[in-house]
């Protein structure tokens, strides 16, 4: 075993199915694959079963909470997937379709003539400790599996006398990581780590894109859904991960810093440019906007935050995936911070059986200690609001989104001494029993002096600051009026946020008169449907435009296609937009383009509740292309764009991009 700084020339090894055959956007091969041909009387087969499994559930007793029925559904919907889209994607899938049906069918017959409540586990509910969940996940409505694996020291039977530790695994690549498959795999494999006295979480993650965008989320509705079921130490969670996994470990852990006890990846990648250049042979030279989204989900950008996640990478001697530990190990050396690097001696893309012991010795180690409730030093770097906070820092606002945000903060007996870039407003916040401080504190903030707001009686403390006219000041939450229009957490942009939490797509009811136009919009909106759904494994809920009511207003982001002559909601809200509609043009500042052939795509916070977006013309924007690497499964298009109708979609975009850029932090153009 061999430890850092050691460094090592790259291997070049195929370790995907990616190479250079996929770099080439007019050659894109289908991601998930074809399916195979199944026998007409499998088919049917499966059709009758799963028939029977949908009248059962459907006739289920509506006194059965959320959680069971979901439980029983994911099954359904894993064998419908298949059945509908083709997705038989492996030689013995039928007869994994047979054994999910068969699970499910005990699942509802157990929910039938259950009375009250009881806690599930074995017989049919899993293979000895395995057991696989289903929640309803807000983004979509759809039903998420996921893996579990409980302790031996859990007694199914009794409520647990103690919160136990948990660890989420990241799975790696798999363009085959159906339903079907992943639920089956759940059920008799109980994955690369089982510590000790340890559930251990294994998400879905949306199939296959490197825990992004819904797949992120998918990590939080799941741990909430676990915490729910089982008693969960909050302090006590591990996030790990392998090769793609290994990617998703690098991302959560560094805009997520104060969530959990330690983080473990293990090769993968963690930017986009240097990883396609040496991974995938493929020159990057997008324009000037994408290249501003790389900070998104570029880790490298984040790696201060580590100074408060204590973290153990892993990487094989001759793994070309060992370049994201390498990139992660020098961008910490820039903040005087050495990465624990565990390198498996003559290893390719796999664990070293020794590295595995050391990194389990050293993660057990922190899990144990847990997580510090209360740091006395937080350093904290962000591009954008949608990753806002570390352990007892919120930022609220920023000045200008894209550019690094940074605060370094110390806590004393007598208060809190802070310097920042680039931010406008956060928080501090210290949870009960924890406040160190002798009085009422005071706060040094980039050289400036203000007293804070008083300790509570419960020990706990919290205050808010804004900036104004250069000064920082004391801001009450009348202050911070969410009607207001701003970037701010959770509503910041740019278009692919909006599919991170619950959204509708609106078709319009009409047409705009412009042939091209409408076109392009039945085929965009078609294509968006499709794609959601094999890409992120759900589907959109769609509903026409003279459908919206208040209830969809209030709790979710819109995503209107159309124009305003087409979409009659779009119509209501379209003076109140940063693009201005006239009769024939449309007007991006002072630059005017015809109508009869271009179309919008934007994001904007929704005139009729400014705590949800609309979006007009625009699923997720990244493309088949995009698909065949992870690291390409990023934001290609920031909060607003003109498309060019007359030039067809293609692989990487909806259209000719005739012009693009970000609203500035009040939601307008820049000057």
């Amino acid at each position: 075993m061999i430890l850092r700084p050691l460094i090592l020339a790259l291997a070049v090894l195929p370790l995907f199915a990616d190479g250079p055959a996929d770099n080439i956007p007019d050659k894109v091969r289908p991601v998930p694959p074809p399916g195979i041909k199944i026998s007409d009387e499998d088919r049917a087969d499966l059709q009758k079963s799963l028939q029977d499994l949908r009248e059962k559930l459907d006739a289920v007793p509506t006194n059965r909470t959320p959680a069971q029925l979901a439980d029983a559904w994911i099954y359904y919907h894993a064998v419908d997937y298949a059945l509908r889209y083709d997705e038989f994607l492996g030689t013995n899938d039928v007869g994994i379709a047979e054994r999910l049906l068969n699970v499910g069918h005990g699942k509802a017959n157990e929910l039938h003539k259950q009375q009250g409540q009881r806690r599930e586990g074995g017989g049919i509910f899993g293979t000895g400790n395995l057991l696989v969940h289903g929640y309803v996940s807000k983004i979509d409505g759809s039903i998420q599996p996921y893996g579990l694996v409980i302790p031996d020291s859990y007694n199914l039977s009794l409520a647990p006398d103690r919160p136990y530790r948990l660890d989420a695994w990241f799975h790696g690549r798999d363009e085959k990581l159906t339903e079907l498959k992943f639920i089956n795999d759940r059920l008799h494999s109980p994955g690369e780590f089982t510590p000790p006295d340890t559930f251990v979480l294994h998400l879905y993650g949306r199939y296959c894109n490197a825990n992004k965008f819904a797949g992120e989320i998918d990590l939080f509705e799941a741990l909430a859904d676990v915490k729910k079921r089982y008693r969960i130490d909050e302090d006590r969670i591990v996030i790990r991960g392998f090769s793609m996994g290994g990617a998703a470990c690098w991302q959560f852990a560094v805009h997520y810093p104060g969530e959990f006890a330690a983080a473990a990846p293990g090769a993968g990648f963690a930017e986009t440019k240097e990883f396609l250049r040496i991974f995938q042979n493929e020159p990057v030279a997008p324009p000037a906007w994408e290249q501003k989204l790389w900070h998104w989900y570029d880790c490298p950008d984040y790696a201060v935050n580590l100074f408060n996640l204590p973290t153990v990478a892993y990487s094989g001697e001759i793994d070309k995936q060992k370049q994201a530990a390498d990139i992660m190990a020098a961008a910490l050396a820039r903040e005087n911070i050495e990465l624990t690097h565990i390198i498996g001696p003559k290893t390719a893309h796999k664990y070293h059986p020794e590295s595995k012991i050391e990194i389990n010795r050293r993660i057990d180690a922190l899990a144990a200690r847990g997580r510090d409730p209360l740091p006395r030093q937080v350093k904290f770097a962000t591009y954008t609001l949608r990753y806002n906070k570390s352990h007892w820092i919120t930022l609220e606002g920023l000045a200008e989104h894209w550019q690094q945000a940074r605060i370094d903060a110390e806590l004393s007996a007598d208060g809190i001494h802070a310097t920042t870039t680039n931010i406008t407003a956060l928080t501090f916040e210290i949870r009960p029993g924890l406040a160190p401080f002798a009085s009422t504190p005071k706060i040094t903030i980039d050289d400036q002096t203000i007293s804070g707001k008083n300790i509570s009686s419960d020990r706990s403390w919290r205050t808010s600051l804004r900036k104004r006219d250069g000064q920082w000041i004391i801001s009450n939450p009348e202050d911070n009026d969410s009607a207001t229009i701003r970037k701010r957490p959770g509503l910041q942009g740019p278009i692919d946020d909006a599919f991170m939490d619950s959204f509708y797509f609106v078709l319009p009811s009409k047409t705009s008169g412009h042939e091209k136009v409408d076109a392009w919009v039945k085929q965009e909106s078609e294509r968006a449907v499709r794609e959601w759904r094999r890409q992120f494994r759900g589907e959109p809920r769609v509903i026409k435009d003279t459908e919206v009511t208040a209830e969809h207003v209030a709790s979710g982001n819109l995503i209107l296609w159309g124009e305003p002559d087409s979409n009659t909601y779009l119509a209501k809200i379209v003076n109140l937009l940063p693009i201005k509609f006239a009769s024939d043009s449309l007007a991006v500042g002072e630059r005017k383009f015809a109508k009869s052939n271009h179309i919008p795509l934007l994001i904007y916070p929704n005139p009729e509740n400014p705590n949800r977006y609309i979006v007009l013309n625009s699923g997720f924007t990244f493309r088949e292309y995009d698909y065949l690497n992870n690291a390409r499964q990023i934001a290609k298009l920031p909060d607003y764009a003109i498309i060019d109708t007359t030039v067809p979609p293609n692989s990487r975009y909806p259209g000719k991009v005739v012009t693009a850029g970000f609203f500035n932090e009040s939601w307008q153009l820049p000057d």
